[in-house]
């Protein structure tokens, strides 16, 4: 049995929640229990806020853990970074009020920084050599210059969004981040190879993301045209079909790549195409 610590509330908290779901993990997802089982698997999920997941994992409190990258780094606790995650992607950005007139890095030297990410941000400015006064503070940064608490700000920045309803403009990209699974440095050979297997679920689950399986009927001289235009994994599936000189193409595409050649391939004479969900792609 693992104990794995994912994020009690949040968009991390959902994504992982779907991850394990999608891996074939039934748990008990309900946020008013510290722990909650799986039913078919040796796990034990226990619901932690963001910025205590790398403490507990790294004192065993948690064989594993769910976090943002950005947390990891923050706390300095010395963890085994094992797999990314792909989701959770953000940056942590310095930003003023959009009426000050940015010319620089220079722009900071002297000035107040609030931040709830102090160690990340010291180390920044002091690999440039600029003197700042970092303020350390927890929820709600964005309003700080607003409030006269601080000049600018270090925060987490997903759209843009936020920065802009509270009068403010991103100047310098510092940190960019993404979900990671995190294990104590400590673990047991049996625990280690649970862990394996659980990483093996991953990542079935996320070679599928934006992949499509194409069927189509083609004339059977226009394949290798197709292929080309289609690359795929490894080589299409070809086979035949009653009609002579036809066959019938299945192939696994990012979706994004089918939409700007449609009409392409019908042109080529492809007909009867279908576009299919793609649950998991073992290799």
């Amino acid at each position: 049995m693992i104990r794995l610590a994912i994020q009690a509330k949040g968009r991390l908290s959902e994504e992982s929640t779907q991850l394990l779901s999608e891996c074939g993990l039934s748990v008990d997802q309900s946020k008013r229990k510290l722990l909650a089982r799986c039913e078919d698997f040796p796990l034990e999920i226990i619901y932690l806020r963001d910025d205590d997941i790398p403490g507990a994992v790294s004192t065993g409190v948690a064989d594993a853990g769910i976090v943002g990258m950005n947390e990891v780094v923050e706390k300095e606790y010395e963890l085994n970074i094992i797999h990314k995650m792909g989701f959770g992607k953000c940056r942590i950005s310095l930003a003023l009020p959009k009426g000050e007139e940015y010319s620089g890095i220079e722009w900071f030297s002297g000035r107040r920084v609030a931040t709830s990410y102090p160690v990340i941000l010291e180390k920044f400015f002091r690999e440039r050599q600029v003197k700042v006064d970092i303020h350390q503070i927890a929820g709600s940064v964005e309003v700080a210059p607003s409030v006269g608490m601080a000049d600018a700000i270090f925060d987490i920045v997903s759209s843009g969004g936020t920065l802009i309803s509270n009068g403010l403009k991103e100047v310098e990209r510092v940190f960019f981040s993404e979900a990671v699974f995190v294990t104590n440095r400590n673990l047991s050979k049996d625990k280690e190879m649970i862990i394996k297997q659980l990483v093996s679920r991953f990542q079935p689950v996320e070679r599928s993301r934006g992949m499509k399986y194409l069927l189509m009927n083609l004339p059977s001289d226009m394949v290798e045209r197709v292929s080309t235009i289609l690359p795929g994994m490894r080589s299409p599936t070809i086979m035949p079909l009653a009609q002579k000189g036809w066959c019938s193409m299945h192939i696994v595409v990012k979706e994004s790549e089918i939409w700007p050649k449609l009409e392409t391939l019908k042109s080529l004479g492809a007909e009867g195409i279908l576009i299919l969900s793609l649950e998991k792609m073992m290799l």
